[in-house]
């Protein structure tokens, strides 16, 4: 049997088949934003904007590449042997739909209407824009939380109120345009949003997706209503359910990338939550650090507990349970910075650099973002030595050195482990493997596969066919 797993990250977005007999990836494909998308003004996944803490896409972007990751693969697999379909959303992203959404989602059932999903969400949204991971704009709303709820806000959803959850999107845009957001029928986060067209009819949220809205009481899996009230007027009613496992059949609409109508769907969950699964680190013992546009490091959680600083968080473990994760977000962009002020190739600062920086302990911390683990201001790169007389090997060694220090101090809370596997382009880097290695003191594993989160979604399919 063969399976989808669709993974729609920040910049791009990949489809992956599995053979599930012989456990191996059999095709995959994906479409960049930025270079096959331009008309939707997103190079880097957003939309550019003068606020440098506002980072927001035009949700029809997904829609697109959608379609033409579907297309791709048709023409290179025969997709009509896809028994089941699972995949990811980059999390905490949200698309507000209004009072067309639901004949859009019912169009779906229809087809041979000529129409591209696009044109038929023309109507669909309430809001041109989605919130998405980076924005980092909600610092108020974030603080009204933090004064309302204090620490139990953390011990009811496994996390603080954070200014790039979805929680304290809703509510700054609740706040800023009540018309607008009265209006609005339904908020889906990336993830449910995919799969609500995939199928044609709401899909619901996941608890490993849900957790990353400061919204979810992740010990009951449902919508906590006493802090739904407090984000936004009639909030529950806006949001999809909570639910794992299968979320519906897909639509007939694609039967023209070769699809079979009516194999099941599994509820996509969150880029992170998908590659716990996807690394194979869905139990607990092993680690995962996924070097992305953000970096992140997870791990599944026998027991449920918190960050005692308040900078890691909990989701839901598709597998069951819970998982823990910090992330650091001046991740691969910021090492793509780093390595054009240097002016070096990717041999250079993959390894290279390493060599001929010999014994050199400086160590820098690149924020051109500002951080989230720990919390700091977008001032550039900080170093504890001369960055202007360093060399350009020392410049990127202190860097990398400089991340992975910052992620160990960041999640010693977790605990302690033997094995952390390395996934994402970045996980190529022989440098950035051995200084991963030497800092935790762990045996170092990367996959035959670096799309982990397309994988997982596959795996959840396949979980769906037994």
């Amino acid at each position: 049997m063969y399976t989808l797993g669709i993974d729609s990250s920040t910049q791009s977005v990949k489809a992956l088949v599995y053979d599930t007999e012989a456990k191996s990836v059999v095709a995959t494909v994906s479409v960049n934003f930025g270079k096959e998308l331009p008309e939707f003004g997103c190079p880097d996944g957003f939309l550019p904007n003068e606020d440098q803490l506002v980072r927001q896409a035009d949700p029809r972007l997904w829609v697109a590449a959608l379609e033409k990751v579907l297309q791709k693969l048709a023409d290179s697999f025969d997709t009509s042997k896809i028994d089941a379909i699972g995949g990811d959303g980059q999390q905490h992203g949200s698309v507000y739909l209004g009072a067309g959404w639901s004949a859009a989602l019912a169009s779906l059932s229809d087809a041979a209407d000529g129409r591209t999903l696009v044109e038929r969400l023309d109507g669909a949204f309430s809001r041109p824009v989605a919130p998405i991971w980076m924005d980092s704009s909600t610092h108020a709303e974030v603080a009204a939380l933090d004064v309302r709820f204090g620490e139990t806000l953390r011990l009811r959803t496994g996390s603080p109120a954070i200014e790039r959850f979805t929680g304290p999107q809703i509510m700054k845009f609740a706040k800023e345009d009540p018309s607008t957001f009265a209006a609005t029928r339904r908020i889906h986060l990336v993830s449910s949003f995919l799969c609500s067209l995939l199928i044609g009819a709401d899909a619901p949220i996941d608890t490993g997706d849900g957790a990353g809205t400061n919204l979810l009481d992740l010990a009951r899996g449902e919508w906590d209503s006493e802090i739904c009230a407090f984000t936004a007027p009639g909030l529950v009613a806006k949001l999809p359910a909570v639910r794992n496992g299968r979320a519906g059949s897909l639509a007939p609409y694609f039967v023209k990338y070769g699809l079979r109508p009516g194999i099941p769907v599994a509820a996509f969950t969150g880029d992170n939550p998908a590659s716990l699964v996807g690394t194979g680190a869905d139990k607990p013992g092993v680690a995962v650090i996924s070097l992305g546009t953000s970096d992140t490091f997870f791990a599944a959680m026998p027991v449920f507990k918190t960050d005692p600083d308040g900078y890691g968080h909990v989701f839901g473990n598709p597998s069951g349970g819970f998982m823990s994760l910090a992330c650091i977000k001046n991740g691969s962009l910021a090492r793509e910075k780093v390595r054009a002020l240097v002016g070096c190739d990717y041999a250079f600062f993959d390894e290279g650099a390493f060599e001929a920086a010999g014994v050199f302990a400086g160590r820098a911390f690149p924020y051109f973002e500002e951080e989230i683990t720990p919390k700091h201001p977008g001032t550039g790169i900080e170093a504890d030595f001369d960055w202007k007389a360093a060399s350009d090997a020392e410049k990127v060694v202190s860097i990398v050195r400089g991340q992975v220090l910052n992620m160990y101090e960041r999640t010693r809370w977790i605990g302690a482990f033997d094995t952390i596997r390395v996934t994402g382009g970045a996980s190529r880097s022989k440098g950035i493997r051995d200084t991963i290695a030497a800092v935790f003191g762990a045996r170092v594993e990367t996959l035959d596969v670096p799309d982990s989160a397309a994988l997982g979604g596959a795996i959840l399919a396949a979980w769906l066919l037994g």
